[in-house]
């Protein structure tokens, strides 16, 4: 409480002070309320209408002003039993009818602020009802006052009474600041009356911009709120942008970031949570995955593979099988397929079902590693859990296949062919094979036959050996001659 100055006014001085001393209580519970100040001469100035009513305030007596003056420096002592019994006393010696009513006003005025340094909130409220209801207090006093009993019921969450209050003293000042719309859009938040808040919060927000100052941070939040609420895409991204603005922050980026998704604007939402990960914003294992699925949505594997590979050697994401499962995923998209084998022997082993490791079959089979690839696709398929069996089971043919395993090749192309989504590629592979054998063996055929021609030019050439043999009847006829 600030209280009056140290210095002893003289009675030439009373008039002013007395201002200060309705003043002082007000703009302390406003300050402690955390709610705008609207000073005196504010409230004065906000008050020149010419239609307004002329008051003719009564005098405060200085008897009555002395009192007021203990009370208020027992107060300012917080020695608040005091202050009230001195208040008490002036109220029991004569009665209300002893004091007129700017002197009541100012007794019911520092009751209110004993009261609220109570937390009497309910207290401090009848008080202060109690000062606005005299006569001809001055109009300053009274526009700050019904200020307070706005703030007073806002804080006691009686939202409607709030709202009443200030639209009143909205009625009472030509020129309301900012602050006091962004109050009365609170209100009518509190009521879900949204539409009205939105018009009052964002009247605060313009009225800010137009002053070429920024806008506080929480008056955009509730305007994104709201809009949010009402579905408003449009305008809650753009509230989000103009935070981004001012307040550029981590919960900025990843909200616009995933409104844009809804907008299908996956460029932007791409570009957004990248510049919240490249600053270093993204620290939680989930915004650090989102970050990888966005860069694999947005055809960039590498970066994906990448975010993930230093999250999980750093430890910001969890080694579970899933997020090995992404990496490797991400390295073999990226066609680094000696990056992704270990990426994926990782997520298979972490695994309690067969589907990773008929994946890693897979990634074998891509590197050419077919007798890695039939082990792990039958480790994957005797341990179960494999989503398409029949897939698997075509790989592991090619597998069997390339590594001149005919018959299995065969086998597990025949169990492939049993499931109709397969059926057909397993029949085509089953031919190719076939025709491939049979190529094969014409092959072995041909270098058979080429085999034996070979051999037998590098023979010694036995028919003209035989021209020069003679046999015993060509010996026994030569005799004859």
């Amino acid at each position: 409480m600030t209280g009056f100055e140290s210095t002893v006014w003289t009675r030439m001085v009373i008039p002013a002070a007395l201002v200060l001393v309705v003043q002082v209580a007000i703009t302390q519970v406003q300050r402690d309320l955390g709610m705008p100040v609207f000073s005196a001469a504010h409230a004065q100035k906000d008050a020149k209408k010419p239609e307004r009513e002329t008051r003719r305030t009564p005098a405060l007596r200085n008897k009555v002003y002395e009192k007021l003056s203990e009370a208020q420096a027992a107060a300012e002592a917080k020695d608040l039993a005091m202050a009230k019994s001195i208040l008490d006393a002036m109220i029991a010696e004569g009665g209300k009818k002893a004091l007129n009513s700017y002197e009541l006003a100012n007794v019911y005025n520092l009751y209110a602020f004993i009261q609220y340094s109570r937390e009497d909130y309910a207290g401090a409220l009848r008080s202060y009802e109690q000062v606005v209801s005299q006569p001809d207090i001055p109009l300053a006093m009274e526009i700050n006052t019904r200020f307070t009993i706005a703030q007073l019921y806002f804080v006691q969450e009686e939202w409607q009474k709030g709202i009443d209050a200030l639209e009143l003293w909205f009625n009472m000042t030509d020129t309301p600041n900012a602050n006091a719309y962004v109050l009365l859009a609170q209100g009518y938040y509190q009521v879900k009356d949204y539409n009205k808040a939105l018009i009052n919060v964002e009247k605060a927000i313009s009225m800010q911009l137009e002053k070429g100052k920024i806008p506080k941070e929480q008056w955009y939040n509730l305007a994104r709120f709201l809009y949010f609420e009402k579905n408003d895409v449009k305008n809650t991204v753009r509230t989000l942008e103009a935070l981004l603005t001012y307040y550029p922050k981590k919960e900025y980026w990843v909200q616009v970031s995933h409104m844009y998704g809804e907008q299908k604007k996956e460029a932007d939402q791409l570009a957004a949570m990248e510049t919240a990960y490249v600053q270093s914003m993204l620290e939680k294992d989930s915004e650090q995955v989102n970050m990888a699925y966005l860069y694999l949505n947005g055809d960039v594997p590498y970066k994906a593979a990448k975010v993930m590979d230093k999250g999980l050697n750093n430890d910001s994401i969890e080694g579970t099988s899933k997020n090995w499962e992404l990496v490797g995923a991400s390295w073999r998209q990226s066609q680094e397929l000696k990056k992704a084998i270990p990426a994926m022997e990782k997520a298979a082993a972490k695994s309690n079902k067969g589907e990773l490791y008929a994946r890693l079959g897979n990634v074998y089979l891509d590197n050419d590693e077919y007798k890695k690839a039939v082990s792990a696709i039958n480790k994957g398929l005797s341990r179960g859990g494999v989503k398409r069996p029949d897939s698997a089971r075509l790989v592991l043919g090619m597998a069997y296949f390339n590594s001149q395993q005919y018959d299995k090749a065969r086998d597990a192309f025949e169990a492939a062919a049993e499931d109709e989504r397969s059926e057909e590629y397993a029949k085509q592979w089953m031919a190719y094979m076939e025709s491939e054998l049979s190529r094969q063996k014409a092959l072995q055929e041909e270098d058979a036959a080429l085999q034996q021609m070979t051999e037998a030019l590098t023979q010694p050439d036995t028919d003209e050996e035989l021209e020069v043999e003679v046999s015993p009847e060509d010996v026994v006829n030569k005799k004859s001659d």
